[in-house]
């Protein structure tokens, strides 16, 4: 009887050391979560991230930008971190090396460009060899709504010079005809960004493009919609990436503040809503910690250490 009590005690001991699990990876959200309204990754969630790296934890930054608008204010920081892309639809290695892709096929695009333009609906195409719009002006509303979005106390005028600052930097292309994207067999579409203040376009639009077949839409701001392949989600290419590392899913913490974040809430482990993320974002975490403004990341990268 005792040596029974003792096997079950022990058994019971390993259960709680296996439920205890320790974090080995963090996927941190960009816009809204990792960087502020000023588009900057704050002294204290740099300081985290590092110390997090020193302590043998991944931390991968995953993002609805490309990854030329996502390096450089982490490079800028002093940061070096792998990135999830485009929402998964590009994989890059801390040395910048691209690791997977997942694209739209040139006819989906060509079918999904169709339904926005139906709608009247502005898109602008992100591609690997750049992001093309056909109306720069239209561009820099799309960023101040996300910028704004993500932001509510963001001061308005700086959000649109940082908008325009995008087009200035070179980050934008100015294109014509999409359609001379969708017949060159060397560009591949990663994702469309669409953009309109009228709700029932957007939502006609989400309709129409949820009947087409290899692709998913989510958003990142209140008058959006990304366009991706199914497979470029975050939450699959976080799945990817953790795996080939040999982390679990359930060693994995995933920070966001919008719809484009739910795919990893929904795989990882742990998943932590930012304070200014919508109430639905909330709803559906683990928990929530500060805003972006107060170096929300910072404290949940802090608290897991602990």
């Amino acid at each position: 009887m005792l040596l029974l009590k003792l096997i079950m005690l022990e058994w019971h001991s390993e259960k709680n050391r296996e439920g205890d699990c320790m974090i080995k990876c963090i996927a941190t959200d960009m816009d809204g979560t990792l960087l502020n309204s000023s588009q900057k990754i704050s002294d204290e969630n740099r300081d985290a991230i590092l110390k997090a790296q020193s302590m043998g934890v991944e931390v991968v930054v995953a993002t609805g930008r490309s990854y030329q608008e996502a390096i450089l204010p982490i490079k800028e920081a002093g940061l070096n971190c792998p990135v999830i892309g485009v929402n998964g639809a590009e994989v890059r290695s801390v040395e910048g090396e691209i690791l997977s892709v997942n694209t739209i096929e040139n006819r989906q695009a060509e079918k999904a460009a169709a339904v926005l333009k139906e709608n009247n609906v502005y898109f602008e195409v992100y591609t690997n060899k750049g992001t093309y719009t056909n109306d720069a002006e239209k561009s820099v509303s799309i960023i101040v709504d996300i910028i704004v979005s993500t932001n509510p106390d963001a001061n308005y005028e700086k959000a649109i010079e940082a908008a325009k600052q995008r087009v200035e930097n070179g980050m934008l292309e100015r294109i014509n005809d999409y359609g001379k994207l969708f017949a060159d067999k060397e560009v591949k579409i990663y994702k469309f960004l669409a953009f309109s203040f009228d709700n029932d376009r957007l939502e006609a639009a989400r309709t129409s493009l949820a009947k087409l077949d290899g692709i998913v839409t989510s958003s990142s701001g209140h008058e959006n919609l990304e366009i991706t392949s199914r497979e470029a989600q975050k939450g699959i290419a976080l799945e990817a990436f953790v795996n080939e590392r040999g982390i679990l899913l359930e060693e994995t913490m995933a920070i966001g503040d919008n719809f484009n974040d739910v795919s990893m809430f929904k795989k990882a482990g742990h998943s932590v809503a930012m304070g200014n993320a919508p109430e639905m974002i909330k709803e559906q975490c683990d928990e929530v910690t500060a805003t972006n403004e107060e170096s929300g990341v910072a404290k949940a990268i802090m608290a897991v250490l602990k």
